[in-house]
């Protein structure tokens, strides 16, 4: 057994050894991360810009695209540089830090979809409220509070985490993953196993409870209002938020339902592909294409620059 004084960077096997596989995987990531990242950086955009976009629901879509960006940001890049550079070291520090990222815009992620339930249960169960009840101030401590959770769940596992001493240095990952660097260890890793649990389940379970909830009584509302149109509007106002929750979670229970442990890497691999560029990637499509009133301000907006640009 070697010292893990000797082992100062792990090695990312990534998603293929192919060099012509890898070429894919490069174009495939690169062009998927650039237009993610202008996607979500347009909602940015016009939220900061049309006042008509100035209400709770667009706020959280603010803050979700922007986590979307950071979430992303954490992963793609440094895979790309690992492929065309065809330097595959990284520290380990440097792989605690991307660990700590990844797992601090995840978990925030699923706290405020369960905000934006909330938000959405408010504006639908009791709409002639919702400008008082989701006022900037409670938008805000809302954030405050996603954020915060957040930091809780990644902090207590991470920390006794950075103390481990390694005995191997090969992660069987394209990025920095809990799984492969636990059994790299040569310490004893039950407790970090075990809190790495509880933080799961204290992200995935609260927050769905939260969604269910909300949609529960969005649904019952719905249902008893008058007229076809008005059940349809309704349901349009809710479609978006119920397409991106059913990825983001079906993702993860798909992550930890796995068939067998012989496909356990191939499948972390896949759902892991799926979650760092293909969701940031639709995401922004999947609001602005089912909302009228994105669609209307990125319009607006285009023609405003076009008149700008003639002057």
């Amino acid at each position: 057994m070697r010292n893990h004084s000797t082992i100062t960077t792990f090695i990312i096997l990534g998603l293929t050894s192919d060099p012509r596989l890898q070429i894919l995987v490069f174009l495939f990531l690169f062009v998927a991360y650039m237009f993610s990242v202008m996607g979500n950086l347009t909602i940015i955009v016009l939220v900061f810009v049309d006042a008509h976009l100035k209400t709770a629901m667009y706020f959280f879509l603010q803050n979700f695209s922007f986590l979307e960006v950071s979430f992303t940001s954490a992963c793609v890049p440094t895979y790309l540089y690992m492929i065309s550079s065809g330097d595959k070291t990284m520290t380990i520090e440097a792989c605690f830090t991307q660990i700590f990222f990844i797992v601090l815009f995840g978990a925030t992620e699923f706290f405020l979809l369960a905000a934006m339930s909330y938000d959405r249960y408010v504006a639908i169960c009791k709409p002639l409220h919702y400008v008082t009840i989701m006022n900037s101030r409670v938008c805000r401590n809302l954030i405050f509070c996603c954020w915060g959770s957040g930091l809780f769940i990644i902090v207590p596992p991470l920390t006794p985490a950075v103390c481990l001493e390694f005995c191997d240095f090969v992660i069987d990952h394209f990025v920095c993953d809990a799984s492969p660097i636990l059994k790299n260890s040569c310490s004893d890793t039950w407790l970090i196993e075990q809190l790495v649990i509880v933080s799961a389940v204290l992200t995935f379970m609260p927050t769905l409870l939260c969604i269910v909830l909300s949609y529960i009584y969005i649904i019952r509302t719905i249902l008893r209002l008058p007229s076809v149109q008005q059940r349809k509007k309704a349901f349009s106002t809710c479609s978006s938020h119920m397409i991106v929750v059913s990825m983001m979670y079906g993702s993860g229970i798909f992550m930890y339902v796995k068939p067998s442990a012989k496909d356990e890497v191939a499948i972390n691999k896949a759902v892991s592909l799926l979650i760092v560029s293909v969701a940031p990637l639709m995401n922004p499509f999947i609001y602005s294409l089912r909302n009228k009133q994105v669609k209307q301000s990125f319009h607006d907006t285009l023609k405003r620059l076009a008149f700008l640009s003639r002057k």
